[in-house]
């Protein structure tokens, strides 16, 4: 059979490849068959598809024994191993190349193949590989192209060997090679990639040295760089330099700028360029793509500016086929993290009601919001959308739900999501697992903890450092600091071992080669230290700090922070300056933290000119100051006696879109009416229920605040409007405020808050009827007395004080603490003291129930006390 016929044959027989395999074979041995070697391509792509690995074998070996010419073997030989490589066979391709090398030395393979193995070799991420390539063109006398130092660049760029890389680049020119732009392209990616743009930099000005004409991805490289690094005028430079080239920017450099400009929360100026995109068309400018849409879509939900999204959406839809399934993903995204479910679920509809069917990273942006929203059986209704749908729940899937679940505190629950998914054929990783452990550490549940870190290593999950931290923490946070320091001593030594310094945790580990690694990092010294601190431990806190050091892990401005706020709280102002200086020394920037507690130690040393220096420090750095911030400042103008200054801070906090807090208007509150300013008090209490909303706690302060500055109407006005809304009485000083009513002749006013409290049925101290029946048996009202007796009484016999009081000893007016814990009803009945009238209006009321006598009320039986 001629080479042709068989040709046709092998590609008849493509869809029967073990028909062409023998074919082939016996073709192949027929001592009256000229040549076969022109066939060779052809099976070899029918096996290659076919995936017939030994018998590529075999024709690799029939063409190294063929009794054929040796360069017709030879360069079939080649063509096999060209093939296989080209279609990710690279072992295979590799191994055979190597075997050809030895059988035919005195035949140099071309170029261009050796540009495909390296090629290959750089995909595999297989440097052993290109060195022994390298070696061996060497030694076949191959001369390397500028597209083989190309290759051997951006291999050695890809693994971050950037100064073998350039010392490559610089010997190009002795090997006859010269760089072109794509040479000088990829060094510049590599540079930029390990933030080293400004090397990069360098390189394009060689270029224009060289007069290499630079093209469109080096531009686009740098420029997307110094926008990722925030360096939006640099950017910008060369943009205008990019024109100057003749090159104008493309679609990939004006996304490259919104892109930065969006990540930087500059979303108005990426809305300028991006409507330059859509309208300037005289400029030559690109119009924006798909990737330009969602960059935007993305920007306007980052920055909350919901309306602007969907004006975007809307023109998407309208413009045809921009709003593809990462469009719709974003706009899910958007939505979740603003708290719009209802605007989410009709986006989830749409997408498939358009075809755009929803992947799983779809669902899982659902799940995420919902669980982070606190809305757990939502989360689980998805769940089930995801496998009705026809997908499969993944890792983050069911890692999301157990992350909610362990947030809202239901461990029980988390273990049982642990569970389900390992029945579906879902394994759990350390991350998984390790979010399980966090939870019930916190939770204190520590014998259950114990359960899941025995499980995770008898599942070989693996523990890792996070892992070995969480204990720590756990540990730290149940009272036994020093056996997570032990922990964390031993990590060094045995890894994730350590825990079986737990005593019920003996044997729970595996000290196995690869818990070897795990070692302590940061975060472990950074637990250690901040708990020591808080413990009173400040000088081993100090000695950890410097092992730390000596282990080679530098210190980053969080554990600075923890010296710095210990400082700060104990007054000792110079320590705190000292752990700065050596803060900066080290490279570590202040943050909002250190600034927040430089502020309060301040503070306790009244340096207010100090303080204001620093928050204009902060601004000068671009660090915003928070809601702790301003607290801070407040507490120390309140402390030394500002609190006129107080006003124009907090005008301040609501300019800077800042909301105050709950204790941000109770320290103002309680200020003002210290000094006896109580309008300027109530003007902020105003401002503080509409900001923060109608609180119990902003009723109660303001009204014992009034009513301890003998502002008994105002007092009274608030107590009402606080009944009104039905708020707990816990923190109200409502007793004193009838006392008070009393004493100043204004029964009927007292008798209309106890009235207005059975209405509400309010289950309250029955000492508040005191004073008032007091009062009516001194005015010869006998049968109301009477009557608010006998509500006293019945209300005594029902059970314990539901709005019970707890107060301080400033917010105690005029009267002697209550002693051993008991309650104003106990002492009251007791007393003998002046109120002959309300102890007889009690024995008289009491009889008439046929009781006996008041000894009855009297804490004679331990019962009773329990009771109370």
């Amino acid at each position: 059979m001629g080479t042709t016929k068989l040709t046709q044959a092998l590609l008849k027989n493509t869809k029967n490849p073990k028909l062409a395999w023998q074919l082939f074979k016996r073709i192949q041995s027929s001592p009256t068959n000229p040549t076969f070697h022109p066939s060779v391509p052809t099976i070899a792509r029918i096996l290659i598809r076919s995936k017939m690995l030994p018998e590529i074998d075999h024709l690799h070996n029939l063409l190294l024994l063929s009794s054929q010419p040796q360069q017709s073997s030879f360069s079939s030989l080649i063509s096999l191993v060209n093939l296989l490589a080209k279609s990710g066979f690279f072992d295979k391709a590799f191994s055979q190349f190597q075997s050809i090398r030895a059988k035919f030395p005195q035949n140099p393979p071309s170029v261009c193949l050796y540009n495909v193995l390296f090629e290959c070799c750089i995909k595999e991420r297989r440097s052993d590989c290109v060195v022994w390539l390298y070696k061996d063109m060497v030694i076949a006398g191959v001369s390397p192209q500028t597209y083989t130092f190309n290759l051997l660049i951006w291999g050695l760029c890809d693994l971050g060997h950037l100064e073998e890389a350039r010392e490559l680049f610089d010997k190009m020119p002795e090997k006859g090679c010269l760089p072109n732009e794509f040479t000088y392209g990829i060094l510049v990616r590599g540079y930029c990639r390990f933030g080293l743009a400004n090397k990069g930099l360098e390189l394009l000005e060689d270029m224009k040295r060289l007069r290499v004409s630079p093209n469109r991805v080096v531009y686009n490289t740098l420029i997307s760089t110094f926008c990722k690094e925030g360096k939006t005028d640099d950017a910008e430079k060369l943009v205008e330099r990019m024109r100057e080239d003749g090159l104008f920017p493309d679609a990939v450099t004006f996304n490259s700028r919104i892109s930065a400009l969006c990540k930087a929360g500059k979303i108005l100026e990426a809305s300028r360029i991006f409507r330059d995109m859509q309208i300037d068309e005289e400029l030559g400018l690109p119009r924006p793509n798909t990737i330009t849409y969602n960059l935007m879509l993305e920007g306007f939900c980052k920055q909350g500016m919901l309306e602007e999204a969907k004006t975007l959406v809307e023109s998407m839809k309208k413009n045809g086929d921009l709003m593809n399934l990462e469009s719709y993903n974003i706009w899910l995204l958007g939505l979740l993290r603003n708290a719009k479910f209802v605007e989410a679920q009709l986006i989830l509809k749409e997408m498939v009601n358009k075809g755009v069917e929803p992947n799983i990273y779809s669902y899982n942006i659902m799940m995420d919001g919902l669980c982070k929203n606190g809305m757990l059986s939502d989360a689980r209704m998805v769940m089930g959308f995801i496998i009705s749908s026809g997908l499969s729940p993944d890792m983050v899937s069911y890692s999301t739900l157990l992350h909610g679940y362990c947030r809202k505190g239901k461990s029980y629950e988390a273990n049982n999501i642990l569970h389900e998914m390992m029945r579906n054929g879902c394994v759990p990783n350390t991350y998984t697992c390790n979010i399980l452990l966090h939870s019930l550490w916190r939770e204190g549940k520590i014998s259950e903890a114990e359960e899941l870190l025995e499980k995770m290593n008898e599942k070989g999950y693996g523990v890792d450092t996070v892992t070995c931290n969480i204990v720590i923490d756990g540990l730290c946070k149940n009272g036994k600091l020093d056996k997570a320091i032990e922990i964390a001593n031993e990590m060094w030594a045995h890894g994730s071992a350590a825990l079986g310094n737990l005593n019920s945790f003996i044997g729970l580990v595996d000290d196995v080669s690869g818990s070897k690694r795990c070692v302590p990092d940061l975060v472990t010294y950074s637990i250690i230290i901040s708990a020591l601190c808080k413990a009173g431990r400040i000088d081993e806190a100090k000695r950890k700090f410097k092992e730390m050091i000596g282990k080679n892990l530098q210190p980053d401005s969080v554990i600075f922070d923890t010296f710095i706020h210990i400082f700060c709280k104990e007054g000792k102002i110079s320590s705190a300056f000292r752990v700065l200086k050596d803060m900066e020394k080290k490279g570590c920037h202040k943050t909002l933290q250190t600034y927040n507690a430089l502020i309060l130690g301040l503070g306790s040393k009244n340096q207010i000119f100090e303080i204001y220096g620093l928050v204009d420090e902060m601004r000068e750095r671009g660090i915003t100051p928070d809601v702790c911030t301003y607290n801070n400042i407040i507490q120390s103008l309140c402390k030394n006696g500002k609190i006129q200054e107080t006003t124009s801070i907090l005008d301040d906090m609501l300019q800077m879109g800042i909301n105050p807090n709950i204790s941000s208007f109770r320290m103002l509150i309680e200020a003002f009416c210290k000094a006896c300013d109580f309008a300027v008090a109530k003007e902020l209490f105003e401002i503080a229920v509409s900001i923060c909303g109608h609180k119990e706690a902003f009723y109660s302060l303001m009204f014992n605040e009034l009513l301890v500055g003998g502002q008994v109407s105002e007092a009274k006005a608030v107590f009402e409007a606080a009944l009104d809304r039905s708020f707990h009485l816990g923190g109200f000083l409502y007793k004193d405020l009838i006392e008070k009513l009393c004493k100043d002749q204004k029964l009927e006013e007292a008798s209309g808050i106890l009235r207005k409290l059975i209405t509400k049925e309010y289950k309250f101290d029955p000492a508040s009827f005191m004073p008032v029946v007091d009062d009516l048996g001194k005015r010869g009202k006998k049968h109301e007395a009477d009557e608010l007796a006998e509500k006293m009484l019945d209300m005594a016999s029902h059970g314990r004080v539901a709005n019970k009081i707890y107060r301080n000893a400033r917010e105690s007016i005029h009267r002697k603490e209550i002693k051993n814990g008991g309650d104003d009803w106990q002492t009251i009945v007791q007393r003998d003291d002046g109120s002959g009238i309300a102890l007889k209006t009690l024995k008289r009321v009491q009889k008439g129930w046929g009781q006996g006598s008041i000894s009855n009320l009297q804490p004679q039986k331990k019962e009773f006390l329990d009771y109370w």
